[in-house]
């Protein structure tokens, strides 16, 4: 007989899984970071992008869906979603520069991890990278006497640089 693992077992098992607590992590992380980069596509960048167009700011431009009643006074995106169905495009706007800033600064952040991996394993495995296995072509440790990923047999007549 198969003994089946209890639901809270397995769930317990999957969620300590570390890629799905580095998951949460990360998660948690992006989330303070969007804020971080909200205020500045709101504090920062919008208010250039309006000294330079002229003083647009893209956050409250809106086109009205609804013909206006007479007397009624709009002026801010707030007060046309109060009277009826706006068409929000500098939100659009915003929320597009928001997350080309996000991209950028995701790309630079993942740019430095990777040069930093790079240099930390460049001075172990410079040398390992150098030699192949003349068998599957996989890189082999020059000191291997058997290639770990085909099992081939290696030996100093057969390894290739």
């Amino acid at each position: 007989m198969s003994k089946k693992k209890s639901i809270a077992a397995e769930f317990k098992e999957f969620v300590l899984r570390g890629n799905v607590v580095d998951l949460a992590v990360g998660v948690i992380i992006g989330g303070a970071f969007q804020g971080i980069v909200s205020s500045l596509v709101k504090d920062v960048i919008s208010p250039f992008i309006g000294v330079i167009t002229g003083g647009v700011d893209f956050s409250n431009q809106f086109l009205l869906l609804y013909k206006v009643p007479e007397g009624t006074v709009i002026q801010t995106l707030g007060d046309a979603q109060k009277q009826g169905p706006v068409f929000a495009y500098g939100a659009f706007i915003t929320s597009v520069i928001n997350f080309l800033i996000m991209a950028v600064v995701i790309f630079l952040i993942i740019k430095a991890i990777n040069v930093l991996r790079g240099t930390k394993q460049a001075g172990g495995s410079a040398a390992a990278e150098d030699k192949k296995c003349p068998f599957c072509y996989q890189p082999v440790d020059p000191k291997a006497t058997r290639c770990p990923h085909c099992t081939s047999q290696l030996n100093s007549k057969n390894q290739s640089s």
